[in-house]
């Protein structure tokens, strides 16, 4: 149930775009075309997928204070935290060149129409973001944080998707000459913002209804013990007064 929720949390209520507006630059310039859109998205689900665990890892085993006892006990009072960021982003850059060098090979077309943007994965807000967030919300396992950084990589994938989808329609609207290009773009996406975010009122619903049920429960449980209580006393009362002096 952990991962469930977790994994339809950060598509659709925490989502990187709607949510923290975290990849906006890639998210705004690729987003013209479906295709590319679904290339970069794809890329983007990988990185994430592969460096939020991988951070995870090292944020547990080398950085954080005491990670290093195993070791032995000299390590143990360790605290390599301040150096989170430089291993974070060595990490994703290490992926995204890789990312780099299997689309070159496999799809040239793809590559080129990315251009300048699939090497700038490196520096994409959503990426880092994904391993800063996995720290600082105390992800418990591997397991969670493998699934956290799939999931934000299908938000992210969603939100461009979208757009793009949105855009491609738009080119033959009338659009307002003022709000043309980025302006109606930015509507669109705050609109698309509202309508992810009120997924939260579903995932979120049932435990404040468990809540309620508990809260209520515990009030009969109440009520029914001081009734007994008071039942009690009656009995004890009626039976002194019936007992004769």
């Amino acid at each position: 149930m952990e991962h469930v929720e977790l994994f339809f949390k950060s598509v659709f209520v925490d989502n990187m775009v709607f949510a923290y507006f975290l990849g906006m630059c890639s998210y705004l310039a690729v987003s013209k075309k479906v295709s590319t859109a679904v290339g970069l998205g794809a890329a983007v689900i990988f990185v994430l997928t592969v460096t939020v665990p991988l951070n995870w890892l090292l944020d547990q085993y080398i950085l954080q204070e005491g990670a290093l006892s195993w070791l032995g006990a000299e390590f143990a009072e360790y605290d390599l935290s301040f150096l989170s960021f430089i291993l974070f982003i060595a990490t994703i850059a290490t992926m995204v060149q890789l990312v780099e060098i299997v689309v070159e090979r496999f799809s040239p077309s793809l590559y080129n129409s990315l251009g300048i943007f699939l090497p700038l994965i490196a520096v994409n807000c959503a990426i880092l973001g994904g391993s800063l967030f996995m720290q600082s919300r105390e992800i418990e396992s591997f397991t969670l944080a493998l699934n956290y950084g799939f999931s934000s990589g299908i938000g992210w994938f969603l939100a461009i998707l979208a757009i793009a989808a949105i855009r491609e329609k738009i080119r033959y609207s009338n659009v307002p000459a003022p709000l043309r290009g980025l302006g109606i773009t930015f509507i669109i996406t705050g609109l698309m913002a509202i309508g992810f975010m009120s997924f939260g009122g579903m995932l979120t619903g049932g435990d404040e209804e468990i809540e309620v049920s508990e809260v209520r429960s515990a009030e009969v449980e109440k009520t029914s013990e001081l009734n007994t209580e008071n039942i009690a006393q009656n009995e004890t009362l009626e039976v002194s007064e019936i007992t004769p002096q």
